[in-house]
């Protein structure tokens, strides 16, 4: 059993090295071992691609025959831009294959390794499956709802503040806590801010990280009314990713045509406002295959999107710092609750240091990343 699990730990780490760049498929690692040697190693490097299962094959040849696969997630059994791993597996002549978690895509989920042994090959999960969960919650809430994963981004100092009553906030955070934002941009498919943030700080919502530029999220902004200026560094910049503004059915034509005009993707979210159906915005955005989103706006984009329902999980940095003030502004705007009993529960909260800083994650519904897979 140690063995099994230092070999899965492995394929895990495989699986990872392609955070944020396999949407909305799953990332995947697999690792095939025979007589107690790695004898192949692979994983899914991006969106239709080699799937790990056959990377690692192609990895071992020969060797492949009798071996044991360690793989993150329950082979897949059907037709996609790739043919079925569990094909491949039987064809090469596997021998036991150990999977960390059922596929929760109903595609899948139970059928491949059910196939796998009418094979004849001895086939189980659940080997390190709380990690493999976590690994890939985006694509357990994008597969299951087909809606993104939504997280919430705050930095605040001790006493909850974003900025100081005059409305200067760079930089509340150290070095380390926005480096680390960075990568969580990197990350994700999208980042989310609303107009009011546009026109405050006419930020450029890329991911630049010390070594590379990063892989720059899709820019989301809410703007009901089509405010967003065509010069703003959000539709002005190079990248590669593009931007969309979310407004309502009120938005002036001309400032959308103008908008267009200026590169902008320009998504009309049904209902005449005041604001943008967030929670509607979300499943277009499902559509559109954006299977994860950051929100990293202020206060009332902050505050909207906690009363819409739509996050998922928290990513809020603390500084050791006392700003003070009635007028300095906190990150949850709006008209709040009147009852603690309706106040949003933070479950399986972690807390880790960076710098001086600190980062506390969790989710907003007791289930956290997990979801319920089927028996076998």
């Amino acid at each position: 059993m140690d063995q099994d699990r230092c070999y899965m730990q492995m394929a895990l780490e495989l699986a990872a090295k392609a955070r944020g760049r396999t949407s909305p498929n799953p990332m995947v690692g697999a690792v095939l071992v025979k007589d107690g040697e790695v004898v192949g190693k692979g994983y899914h490097a991006k969106a239709g691609g080699a799937h790990a299962e056959v990377a690692a094959l192609a990895d071992a040849k020969a060797r492949a025959k009798d071996a044991t696969v360690y793989v993150t997630l329950e082979p897949c059994c059907h037709h996609g831009r790739t043919g079925p791993c569990t094909e491949a597996l039987i064809k090469a002549g596997v021998k036991r294959v150990v999977a960390a978690m059922l596929d929760p895509n109903p595609l899948v989920a139970g059928k491949g390794l059910n196939i796998l042994k009418d094979a004849g090959i001895e086939a189980i999960s659940g080997l390190l499956e709380e990690e493999a969960r976590e690994l890939n919650e985006v694509f357990i809430k994008y597969i299951t709802t087909k809606k993104p994963f939504v997280v919430l981004k705050a930095a605040t100092s001790l006493d909850g503040k974003i900025a100081t009553a005059s409305g200067e906030s760079k930089w509340i955070t150290g070095n380390e806590a926005r480096e680390y934002g960075h990568r969580l941009r990197d990350q994700y498919d999208a980042i989310l801010v609303g107009v009011n943030t546009v026109l405050a700080d006419n930020p450029s919502l890329t991911a630049r990280l010390p070594e590379v530029r990063g892989k720059d999220p899709i820019r989301i902004i809410v703007d009901s009314m089509a405010r967003t200026p065509t010069a703003s560094q959000v539709l002005i910049q190079e990248s590669a990713a593009h931007t969309i503004i979310a407004t309502n059915e009120s938005a002036p034509v001309e400032r959308k045509a103008s908008l267009m005009a200026a590169g902008a993707e320009i998504i009309v979210v049904p209902g005449a406002g005041p604001g943008v159906d967030l929670a509607k915005l979300m499943e277009l955005l499902g559509e559109k295959q954006i299977s994860s989103v950051l929100i990293e706006g202020g206060g009332k984009i902050s505050g909207s999107a906690l009363n819409a329902g739509i996050v998922d999980k928290i990513a809020w940095f603390i500084a050791p710092k006392i700003i003070g003030g009635d007028l300095a502004p906190g990150p949850v705007r709006g008209e709040g609750i009147t009852s603690l009993q309706d106040a949003t529960q933070i479950y399986q909260m972690s807390v880790q240091p960076l710098g001086t800083d600190y980062l506390v994650t969790g989710y907003t519904s007791k289930g956290g990343n997990g979801i319920s897979l089927p028996e076998l």
